[in-house]
């Protein structure tokens, strides 16, 4: 069957639209990989919907975290063209048809409604209209966006910052384990390999290969205080942190508050999204009060056999106001110390020149923690690799 042209065509234009579609629901597509859509569209023809999803999707989604995202935007785009361009449009504050009480991915809702959380009536303000800009990759501010505090977003600026977020990588340190593999610079020789290249030499032993130590990652565990002076911070930064460690091989997460989470479970997601739906679930005392000694108990009774040989690099990620007994906090931190590699203290208090951990609490971390670092700012979390690794070295 000749389809003619596509440009002249309304495929175009759809696979066009679909594509700002992505661009808003966090994925990156440029006009180039629009482009190449709508050639494996055509190549595949367009008789059956899966195989053009499929077509779309290998030249489109270079993230597996974007993956999930992309089918289920394309479903709900191509079920009614009429009311997916309704739902698209920018100009429209609403959409005409029946609503579908789906559970949408927070991007995929977003993408589709981006009119939606400015109300029916309202107009959006200019400030909110750039940062929607912003969130399609298209404004210049995004440099300011990177050294502003994390507390002083506007809804649009979170939410495009916790997207910004979820691209920084954190490169831990490695140790050489025990186990070895071949290497050229190993230490002890490889004796089986070399009697296997022998017998090819007709027994002579031209080369002696060597083994040399693997190098693995760090083993991690973080634990983020969830209390009400966190609030602003938590989101961002588990969202952060699950991205960033993603291939990290041994991750324990917890969640502390007026009591210990265990999120380990919650980051095995390979979705950001829904592993933020599955921690929100979890935790019962967000946003409430902060008992760090408390929590550093129970993770000592009950998990204390995750602290793996004195190698496990532990992030306390809190602002130090604790409310519990100080004493308490000063054994548990005292313990988790003796019982770790290194342990870190990111602060999102120290945005404030000339800040001092005079608090109770912050006292206690500042006295037993190897190292203090600040992680307010996108431009502080990608800076907080080298950070680590400087304080590693001392």
């Amino acid at each position: 069957m000749q389809l003619g042209d596509a440009r002249s065509g309304k495929l175009a234009d759809n696979i066009a639209g679909f594509g700002r579609a992505l661009r808003r629901a966090g994925v990156r597509v440029d006009s180039s990989r629009i482009a190449l859509a709508t050639s494996a569209a055509l190549a595949v023809r367009l008789e059956r919907k899966e195989d053009v999803s499929a077509a779309m999707e290998a030249v489109l989604v270079a993230r597996e975290q974007d993956r999930m995202v992309f089918r289920e935007l394309f479903d709900t785009y191509f079920r009614n063209p009429e009311i997916a361009q309704k739902l698209l449009s920018q100009l429209l504050p609403s959409a005409e048809g029946k609503a579908e009480p789906s559970k949408r991915r927070p991007r995929v809702r977003e993408a589709l409604s981006p009119q939606k959380a400015y109300g029916h009536q309202a107009k959006p303000k200019e400030e909110d209209q750039k940062v929607e800009f912003d969130a399609a990759m298209t404004a210049s501010d995004i440099q300011r966006l990177r050294h502003a505090d994390f507390n002083a977003l506007s809804g649009k600026e979170y939410r495009l910052v916790e997207r910004l977020a979820r691209d920084i990588r954190l490169p831990l340190p490695t140790y050489d384990a025990r186990r070895t593999q071949p290497g050229p610079k190993g230490a002890r020789p490889h004796w089986q390999r070399a009697m296997h290249r022998a017998v090819r030499h007709g027994g002579e032993l031209m080369e002696l290969p060597r083994l040399a130590r693997r190098e693995q990652p760090l083993p991690l565990m973080v634990l983020v205080d969830v209390s009400g002076s966190m609030e602003r911070y938590t989101r961002l930064l588990l969202a952060f942190l699950h991205a960033a460690t993603r291939n990290h091989r041994r991750r324990d997460v917890f969640a502390f508050g007026t009591r210990l989470t265990d999120l380990t479970p919650a980051f095995k997601l390979a979705d950001t999204d829904e592993m933020l739906a599955h921690a929100n679930e979890a935790i019962a005392d967000f946003a409430g009060g902060t008992q760090l000694g408390a929590a550093l108990q129970t993770l000592r009774h009950e998990h204390g056999r995750r602290l793996v040989g004195r190698r496990t690099l532990v992030l306390v990620v809190s602002d130090g106001l604790d409310t519990g007994e100080p004493e308490v906090l000063s054994d548990a931190l005292a313990w988790m110390r003796r019982r770790c590699g290194r342990l870190l203290w990111l602060n999102p208090l120290l945005r404030f020149d000339g800040y001092a951990p005079l608090a109770r609490g912050a006292a206690a971390l500042h006295t037993h923690a190897h190292g203090m670092l600040a992680v307010h700012n996108l431009s502080k979390l990608e800076d907080l690799a080298a950070s680590i690794a400087a304080v590693l070295q001392r």
